[in-house]
């Protein structure tokens, strides 16, 4: 859902919608697993001053979660396995006033259909990467992402103050693995491992870091002249500047419209940790991000952000409320102007929806929300009649296209423990399923008490046998399946397949015959010797 639009329209133009929606940023932050996602995301949270001091607290062993990591496994663990919205105010040191709208990620490759879903309710991401170990597959295979659906990416090198790789090459790297101008807006002083501070690439000063215990609290920052700079950081310094020499000849200087038409990256380089560099970032946010605009529905058309109201399902979660036990579909406001109470229609069906129970959210946090605005994400409480993928929308109908599933290359057979409890077993596993934590495949012949799970990676199931037990109290069995992929067919085709060695075919929910084989060798044999079945990859995780 990336913005082309200009921030700076003339006022004659603008209506109370357009002026909320420009106040808005919507954005993701996205990397591979480690390289600081959470930790960055507590770190804005605190420079916003939302908070008083971060969850991440490393070294200590007394540590707290992050904000944005607040299932048990996530905190057991370490590492975010679901995404998160924080929705936050934030005034600019300058004075300018917005509506953070942030979406954390899973950064672990098994839990990419979870990305994806948030990348389709984003304007830009925040690309992530370390500083020591640059572009990873699960980078490269993001970048991809965005770059198909068009989303502008701010990359951030972060860990600077760890060991790491040279700042020109990781430059290189960018631009030649993924065909990506990087257009550093801060270029670090001082080496990875020894960081000094960062070099302002638009006035030529020097902002200055110092740490802080633990990196719990926002660090203290002081800007410099570029003599005063020298004086104090020497060769250090006298690096810097050249870097940045050579920079501005290779022509990598920040461009608006190239950045929006997603041919160059703005790059700073922050340590997320130590809380170094980060108030750059959200003021780059601020000033540089692109604001909700127009969206394309599924017949092609905008929907004006000045429209009707139209808002877009991208998850639905339940089990963040122990007490409550109830689920929350999580929409993005696309056009117009929600209002709690409104009386909405569900594209999907046609029928009323009523949305008295509206949220804003705050990681694991929520509170009532009353009205929201063009990238505002909502939360529809105990909306049982919501999918992913779904359109709300009011006066004019609309609808938007729907998001894939991808293509599951893991599966096992699912059993309920207790006998006793298979009620609530099926009721466990459709709830997973319509959150979107697993892929269900039924057959005939397996019955409903053995439903095939599939997977993109192994461990979503970890994450349902874990759900299952500690939230919905039916504890599963799985036997794990030879199976490695999946192709679409056709009823015609189902019952040859059917009788194939090695092969398998079941019906996903959304009425998909999919047939399964054991490896690639298996259904080259197949289609070689039947060249009219029909056998349609499915959506892989990059497309």
């Amino acid at each position: 859902m990336a913005s082309t639009a200009d921030h700076e329209t003339a006022e004659s133009t603008t209506t109370p919608i357009l002026a909320e929606a420009r106040r808005r940023r919507t954005f993701a932050v996205i990397s591979h697993p480690d390289a600081g996602k959470s930790t960055l995301t507590e770190a804005l949270v605190l420079h916003a001053k939302v908070i008083a001091e971060a969850g991440a607290i490393h070294g200590k062993s007394g540590r707290r979660s992050t904000v944005s990591d607040w299932m048990e496994m996530e905190k057991a663990r370490g590492i975010s396995i679901t995404s998160t919205a924080l929705q936050f105010a934030y005034r600019s040191p300058d004075g300018t006033d917005c509506v953070i709208n942030l979406l954390d990620t899973p950064g672990h490759a098994d839990f990419s259909e979870d990305t994806y879903r948030v990348l389709t309710a984003v304007d830009c991401a925040v690309m992530l990467i370390d500083a020591a170990k640059g572009l990873e597959p699960q980078t490269l295979k993001l970048f991809q992402v965005c770059r198909h659906r068009r989303i502008p990416i701010i990359t951030v090198i972060n860990k600077w103050d760890r060991p790491g790789r040279d700042a020109l090459e990781l430059m290189d790297e960018i631009e030649l693995r993924i065909g990506v101008q990087p257009t550093p807006l801060t270029w670090p002083v001082g080496y990875a491992g020894a960081f000094k501070g960062v070099l302002d690439r638009a006035t030529g000063g020097f902002i200055r870091f110092t740490r802080t215990a633990g990196g719990a609290t926002i660090a203290p920052e002081e800007y410099l002249s570029a003599d005063r700079a020298s004086l104090l950081e020497g060769d250090h310094w006298t690096t810097a500047v050249e870097e940045c020499a050579l920079l501005s000849a290779d022509g990598a200087d920040y461009d608006r419209d190239s950045f929006l038409a997603c041919a160059t990256t703005p790059v700073l380089f922050t340590s997320a940790v130590l809380n170094f560099g980060v108030s750059q970032l959200l003021d780059v946010l601020v000033h540089r991000a692109p604001a909700p605009s127009a969206q394309i529905d599924l017949a092609g058309n905008r929907r004006p952000v000045d429209g009707p109201f139209s808002a877009f399902v991208f998850r639905v979660q339940a089990g963040m409320d122990a007490a409550h036990r109830d689920r929350l579909a999580f929409a993005r406001v696309c056009s117009g102007s929600f209002h709690r109470g409104d009386v909405v229609t569900h594209a999907a069906t046609g029928k009323p929806f009523t949305t008295k129970y509206a949220q804003s959210v705050f990681g694991q946090q929520r509170t009532t929300m009353d009205t929201a605005y063009p990238g505002d994400v909502i939360g529809l409480v105990n909306a049982t009649a919501l999918r992913v993928g779904d359109t709300l929308y009011c006066e004019e109908p609309v609808q938007y296209p729907p998001i894939p599933n991808f293509a599951p290359e893991h599966f096992a057979v699912a059993r309920a423990a207790d006998a006793g409890k298979h009620k609530q077993f099926r009721r466990g596993i459709t709830q997973l399923e319509q959150e979107g934590v697993i892929q269900v495949l039924r057959s005939d012949l397996r019955g409903d008490q053995a439903p095939v799970l599939a997977a993109v990676g192994p461990m979503q199931f970890e994450v349902t046998s874990h759900r299952m037990a500690a939230e919905l109290h039916a504890p599963i069995e799985l036997e794990h399946l030879k199976y490695t992929l999946a192709r679409r067919t056709r009823p015609a085709d189902a019952e040859f397949l059917q009788a194939q060695r090695s092969v398998e075919v079941l019906t996903r929910t959304d009425g998909a015959l999919l047939a399964l084989f054991t490896d690639k060798w298996r259904l080259d044999a197949i289609e070689r010797d039947n060249p009219n079945l029909h056998l349609e990859p499915l959506v892989a995780a990059t497309e």
